[in-house]
């Protein structure tokens, strides 16, 4: 070969290495692990609103990314193995949704950069992060720290029935003592004795739901956990059955026939959380990323339910509500 040749030759193989190694680059599929402690069938239409918040920033299954989804199904004692598996499977990302799941991931790997979901903890106290504005270590997220919300519900609830005394209180130790002290403290303020039920896991939910119904309390209220949210049909039929007006965070609990609910919508948290998840796979390292909090709060009435239940809602709060369902 010519020396002339040879070196046209050299020169145009050199320019086309940079082009195959961004193409070996744009073909890499991003992997995010999620970890959920409730069950798969209800995880299902939380990662409906993950997708679509991925795809808003240019994410798309099966394009550019792969969601790898493991639901401990209510069990506490699945949720460190499975975190461990997401980690085996060396995702780029991981999301884990509850404080059990976020330290579990934590445990599973020191490196993986993780996008927490967590309604129930205050993140800073628990040393999860450093501060909203600059989170400082592996762990960024969407953190429902509100321990206000404790109050909020009970006075929904004595707004509604004046005559209120005794609320039967669902409590998910796992999910830390933030929400427990928040509303013991309300209960205080407001003159309603409260009744804490512990529920470790979905196995334990109806037996605890039945309990408070034994107990002869005016109302329950649940607070945030995973375990509460995996089912509102089946609560909310519980509750109906034992004519306990009931209280939630979750609006599906009210839409699925619970007669009052009021906080955040997980599927929009999803979302809201894929946004910080794509900037982590851009680069943006979860130190720097700043936390966020929920964006939006829904009360949502259930006027049917409240009927069958003899409680007639004041005008105040069906003015206030976001969703009446007649």
């Amino acid at each position: 070969m010519k020396r002339r040749e040879f070196i046209t030759l050299l020169g145009g193989a050199a320019a086309m290495w940079p082009l195959a190694t961004g193409a070996q680059q744009a073909s890499k599929i991003a992997k995010v692990g999620v970890l959920y402690p409730g069950t798969a069938a209800t995880l299902s239409s939380r990662l409906a609103g993950l997708r679509e918040g991925l795809q808003a920033a240019g994410y798309r299954e099966p394009d550019n990314i792969e969601l790898v989804a493991r639901a401990a199904n209510g069990d506490p004692k699945r949720i460190a193995p499975l975190a461990i598996e997401l980690a085996e499977r060396k995702v780029d990302v991981m999301l884990p949704v509850s404080p059990a799941a976020i330290h579990a991931a934590l445990a599973a790997s020191a490196t993986i950069p993780i996008v927490a979901l967590d309604l129930e903890s205050d993140p800073i106290a628990s040393g999860l992060i450093k501060s909203l504005s600059r989170p400082g270590g592996q762990v960024t997220g969407v953190f429902f720290d509100f321990p206000e919300f404790g109050k909020k519900w009970i006075e929904l609830l004595k707004e509604t029935m004046p005559q209120l005394a005794t609320v039967a209180v669902l409590w998910d130790p796992a999910t830390g003592t933030v929400q427990k002290d928040a509303v013991e403290s309300a209960g205080k303020r407001l003159n309603v004795k409260l009744e804490i039920l512990e529920v470790r896991g979905t196995a334990n939910l109806d037996d605890a739901v039945l309990a408070a119904g034994r107990k002869s309390v005016d109302a329950l209220l649940m607070l945030s956990s995973p375990v509460f949210g995996t089912n509102p049909e089946r609560i909310a039929g519980l509750t109906l059955g034992l004519r306990l007006p009931a209280v939630s965070l979750f609006p599906d609990f009210a839409r699925a026939g619970g007669m009052i609910s009021y906080g955040v919508d997980s599927v929009k948290t999803f979302r809201q959380g894929a946004a910080l998840v794509a900037k982590v796979l851009r680069g943006t390292k979860p130190a720097e990323l700043p936390a966020e909090l929920p964006t939006t709060f829904e009360l949502v009435i259930n006027l049917k339910t409240a009927k069958s239940l003899g409680i007639v809602f004041p005008t105040s709060i069906l003015l206030r509500a976001d969703e009446v369902i007649e």
